[in-house]
């Protein structure tokens, strides 16, 4: 497996060109980094992330998972999160590929598929090691990028081979479950686009919880399960995101704060410094003048 490994880590080094590299693969990125970065929160959205060389952390709720080379992480829902990279350098950087998974190709294969099934609540990330099965598929998949006309014909199947790996790995029943549109995490997925698109606006944990179709201690328990965090605490990290993302485009801290839903100024700035590190307008003034930290924001 380490020789499929130096390949694979050979072609996407050649092809990524820093955190996010696009491919002409749908759903599949590059990265690439050559230095260790700060921890910086923001939204995950379900994805595949192989380590190549180098290693990650991920601080999700009061969870810490870090891999690295021949390790991979899934969010098989959206997660507020931070991550940084944690090991790098010039001489080996940090390289890793990566997949949005896709709801409705994770459905299709779930008549083919064994998974486990559990009525307790489901966790909508983890940390696992690669099998050769799955190296193997991800390997062939990476090869397309040197050979383009080939893409349209076979990345479609070679996607649907490294989910029915994923399947047959430790993380089947969080697939399992995302991919079930009656599921508990597909229900605690519906509340969390709610979340999303009324994060400026009060919430009302009983209305999440009918949104659920769930009692409300079973709500709590289940999203806390999923998220690794409350509602209320998943809602303000968004709150939060948007305001720095208000701060870089110069908006002053106070109409940020506003403009996020936060009522009282030095509620958001106490919440902010918390969170970043950095009051707002500090923070942001750090940004504007930094390419670097802005990328890695």
């Amino acid at each position: 497996m380490e020789a499929q490994l130096d390949e694979l880590l050979a072609l996407v080094s050649r092809h990524a060109v820093d955190l996010g590299t696009p491919t002409p693969m749908p759903r599949i990125t590059l990265n690439t980094w050559s230095e260790p970065t700060d921890l910086r929160p923001g939204l995950f959205e379900p994805m595949l992330c192989l380590v190549l060389q180098g290693a990650k952390e991920v601080v999700v709720g009061d969870r810490t998972l870090r891999y690295d080379r021949a390790c991979y992480f899934v969010a098989s829902i959206e997660l507020a999160a931070s991550g940084r990279v944690s090991e790098a350098s010039r001489e080996k950087p940090y390289v890793s590929v990566a997949m949005s998974l896709n709801r409705d190709a994770l459905a299709a294969l779930l008549p083919e598929v064994e998974a486990a099934r559990s009525e307790a609540g489901v966790p909508g990330f983890g940390v696992s090691p690669i099998t050769p099965e799955l190296i193997d598929a991800w390997l062939r998949m990476m090869r397309l990028l040197e050979r383009p006309q080939d893409i349209p014909i076979l990345a479609p199947m070679l996607e649907r081979e490294i989910l029915y790996r994923l399947f047959q790995g430790p993380q089947a029943e969080t697939l399992r479950q995302i991919a079930c549109a009656d599921s508990r995490l597909s229900q605690v997925r519906r509340v969390i686009g709610e979340i999303r698109d009324r994060y400026d606006r009060p919430l009302r944990i009983e209305a999440l919880a009918d949104l659920a179709g769930m009692s409300l201690a079973s709500f709590h328990r289940h999203f806390r399960a999923a998220t690794g965090m409350s509602p209320l605490q998943f809602q303000k990290s968004l709150r939060l995101q948007q305001a720095r993302r208000l701060l870089i485009a110069d908006h002053d801290a106070s109409r940020a704060g506003y403009a996020v839903g936060y009522e009282s100024a030095s509620q958001f700035s106490r919440e902010y410094a918390r969170l970043f590190g950095r009051p707002p307008a500090r923070d942001a003034q750090r940004l504007r003048g930094d390419p670097t930290a802005l990328a890695n924001a």
